[in-house]
C-alpha cells in the first residue's frame, strides 16, 4: 500500500475529487494548508534560469505581490501499490497549469491501514 499526498491549489479540489471518484478511488482527505515553495511566496513570479532572489522580492514588494505563505490543499488518498500510476497521473492531468503553485506529489508507503468499524486490516480495509 501507497500514501499519495498531493499539495494543489484550492479551486483544484473538487476537480481532483471528481476525476479520483470518476476511476473507482471515491475515498480521500482533504485539509487546508499553507505553504510556499521556489518563488517564496511571491505571486506571479517566472523564476529565471537563474534565479536572482534579490531582484524577485524587491520587485514583489513593490508591486504587492508577496504572501508570506499561499493557500494549498493537502489530499491523502490510501491506495494498492498497482494503482499509483492512475491516482498520480489522474491528479497531474488535473492540477498541472504549467505555472509556479501548481503543487507537488509524494508517494509514500504504508505499512498497515486498519478500518475501525469492522476491524478489517491490509488491502481489506482501504
Amino acid at each position: 500500500m501507497k500514501e499519495i499526498i498531493a499539495i494543489i491549489r484550492p479551486n483544484k479540489v473538487s476537480k481532483t475529487a471528481k476525476a479520483l471518484e470518476a476511476v473507482g478511488f471515491p475515498a480521500l482527505t482533504v485539509m487546508k494548508c499553507f505553504g510556499r515553495g521556489k518563488q517564496r511566496g511571491y505571486l506571479d513570479v517566472n523564476l529565471p534560469d537563474v534565479i536572482d532572489m534579490k531582484k524577485i522580492v524587491e520587485e514583489g514588494e513593490k508591486q504587492g505581490l508577496y504572501m508570506k505563505y499561499i493557500p494549498k490543499r493537502l489530499l491523502s488518498i490510501v491506495v494498492n501499490d498497482e494503482d499509483v500510476p492512475l491516482v498520480v497521473g489522474i491528479i497531474m492531468k488535473v492540477n498541472r497549469t504549467g505555472n509556479i503553485g501548481d503543487g507537488k506529489i509524494f508517494v509514500l508507503p504504508v505499512e498497515d491501514a486498519i478500518r475501525i468499524r469492522t476491524g478489517e486490516s491490509g488491502e481489506s480495509a482501504i
